[in-house]
C-alpha cells in the first residue's frame, strides 16, 4: 500500500483551506457590514454566565415513547458533550421588561416585581425566542435556548429522571396508570406557586443556579414520540415542533405560545408552578451566519 506524499497532503489541505477562510471571512464583512450579524453593543452588562468543560452525559432522552402500543420509560443515553456557557440565573424580570421598553419583547402576562433578582415568569417558547434575538443585538454576541441535552448538561444531578420503574415487557397498562397517578399526585401537593429570588434553591456542582426549583424553562427540543420494537430499538419518531419540551422538577411539553401553563397547555401531568427561561452563550464559529440566515438564534 502507497501513502500520499506529505507534502501533496499539505497542499490539497491550503488549496482548500484558503477558499473556505476567504468566504466566511467574506461572509462575514458582508453581514457585519449590512446589519445583518450582530456588532457588540454597550447598552447593558453582559449576564453572568457558567463554563462548563466538556464531558460525559447521561441522561434520559426526553420524549414519548411507546412499545407493543404501551407508553414505556425514556431510554437512558450516554454522550460526550463539547463544552459549554450558560447563563447562571433564569432570565431576571427587570431585563426581560427592559426588552418589552425598547420594543423587542412583547409584555408578560404575569405583573410581577420589576427585579434584577427575580426570574422572568409569564412568558412563552416565542417569548424567549424574541428576547434572545434582543440580547444578542444588545451585546453582540449569539444568544438562544438550551436544547434539552445542553439543559441536562448544566443541570447535572440536579436534572429530574422521570421513569416509573414500570417492567417494560409488562402487559399490564393498570400498573403505569397507578404509578402516574401517585406520582401527579405527590407533585401537585409540593407546589410552590411564587417565583423567588435569586438563590433561593441553590446552586448544582457545576455552579448553576436555581434549577428544579419553582421554575421550569424553556428548552429548544420539540416534543417527540418515538415507536419501539421488541428490543427497545426506534422503528419510527413523529416529531411536533409547535410544543417544545420545559424541564424543572420534571419535564413537561408546551405548546410554544403558553405563558401560563396553570391555565392549560401541558399535554400530560401535573403542570409547571412557573415558566421562565436561561441561555446560552453560542461560541460556534458559524452561530454569526445562522443568526443572519435564520434572523433568530438557533
Amino acid at each position: 500500500m502507497t501513502f500520499p506524499n506529505a507534502t501533496l497532503l499539505r497542499n490539497a489541505f491550503s488549496s482548500i483551506a484558503l477558499p473556505f477562510a476567504l468566504v466566511v471571512g467574506l461572509t462575514g464583512a458582508i453581514g457585519f457590514q449590512s446589519g445583518l450579524l450582530p456588532t457588540r453593543g454597550n447598552d447593558g452588562p453582559v449576564p453572568e454566565t457558567i463554563s462548563i468543560p466538556a464531558g460525559r452525559l447521561e441522561y434520559r432522552e426526553s420524549g414519548e415513547f411507546f412499545r407493543n402500543g404501551l407508553a414505556v420509560d425514556a431510554p437512558k443515553v450516554k454522550i460526550l458533550r463539547q463544552s459549554l456557557s450558560i447563563m447562571k440565573y433564569q432570565v431576571s424580570a427587570e431585563s426581560y421588561d427592559q426588552c418589552v421598553l425598547e420594543g423587542g419583547c412583547t409584555r408578560r402576562d404575569l405583573p410581577t416585581s420589576s427585579r434584577a433578582d427575580l426570574p422572568v415568569t409569564g412568558v412563552s417558547f416565542d417569548d424567549a425566542a424574541m428576547y434572545a434575538r434582543w440580547l444578542s443585538d444588545k451585546t453582540g454576541e449569539i444568544w438562544r435556548l438550551p436544547s434539552i441535552e445542553e439543559l441536562a448538561f448544566a443541570a447535572g444531578s440536579k436534572y429530574p429522571d422521570d421513569a416509573l420503574g414500570i417492567d417494560p415487557d409488562s402487559k399490564n397498562p393498570a400498573l403505569r396508570w397507578l404509578a402516574d397517578y401517585e406520582r401527579e399526585t405527590a407533585r401537585k401537593a409540593s407546589r410552590l406557586p411564587l417565583p423567588q429570588p435569586y438563590g433561593s434553591f441553590g446552586e448544582n456542582e457545576n455552579g448553576l443556579a436555581d434549577f428544579g426549583g419553582n421554575i421550569w424553562e424553556w428548552t429548544s427540543t420539540c416534543l417527540r414520540r418515538v415507536m419501539l420494537d421488541r428490543y427497545s430499538k426506534p422503528i419510527s419518531e413523529v416529531e411536533s415542533c409547535g410544543i417544545y419540551i420545559t424541564a424543572g422538577k420534571h419535564s413537561a411539553p408546551l405548546s410554544s405560545f403558553i405563558r401560563e401553563p396553570k391555565g392549560g397547555g401541558c399535554s400530560v401531568g401535573a403542570p409547571p408552578d412557573n415558566i421562565g427561561f436561561r441561555l446560552v452563550r453560542d461560541r460556534r464559529w458559524y452561530a454569526p451566519l445562522l443568526f443572519a440566515i435564520s434572523g433568530r438564534p438557533m
